[in-house]
């Protein structure tokens, strides 16, 4: 399976969410379970039943982040010589060419894209447009609603 990147910000927040699931959620659920099956019959245990439902969510979403760190590239774009670049885990500055609005964009992999955060995943067309260019560039993106110029304004490394 190829590698897939991840800021050190995206692992961190992976690491500490798959803690409090092994060490808070999945015990919680065990003593629900437990608690439930000393009412007696589980066939109709409405309370038993959840619980095994949520232990299954809790065990499928631990496999799923220790998959996800398993095959992370974790890139720290802080230590990386880019010369002004756009690269990944970059924070861009645009400005769009027709409004003037600008709007600022950190390039992230797909599991921390969150746009309302303005976090953009490195697959998404703005990203992909963006990536190799610098400071002063314009860059042509292809959207929904057809072609958008934006001038990169500032290429920040945080």
């Amino acid at each position: 399976m190829s590698k897939v990147p991840l800021t050190v910000r995206g692992a961190e927040r992976l690491r500490e969410e798959l803690k409090r699931l092994k060490g808070v959620d999945r015990p919680k659920v065990i003593q629900a379970i437990a608690e439930a099956r000393a009412h007696g019959d589980l066939k109709e245990n409405a309370e038993y039943h959840a619980a095994r439902e949520q232990q299954g969510f809790i065990e499928g979403r631990i496999q799923d982040i220790e998959g996800k760190l398993s095959n992370a590239e974790i890139i720290d774009v802080t230590q990386m010589n880019a010369n002004g670049k756009v690269i990944f885990g970059a924070t861009v500055q645009l400005a769009d060419e027709d409004s003037g609005d600008e709007v600022t964009y950190q390039i992230v992999g797909e599991d921390e894209a969150d746009i309302k955060a303005h976090r953009i995943s490195i697959n998404s067309p703005i990203a992909r447009g963006l990536i190799g260019k610098e400071a002063g560039d314009v860059a042509t993106i292809r959207t929904p609603a057809g072609e958008k110029q934006f001038e990169i304004v500032e290429v920040k490394y945080e």
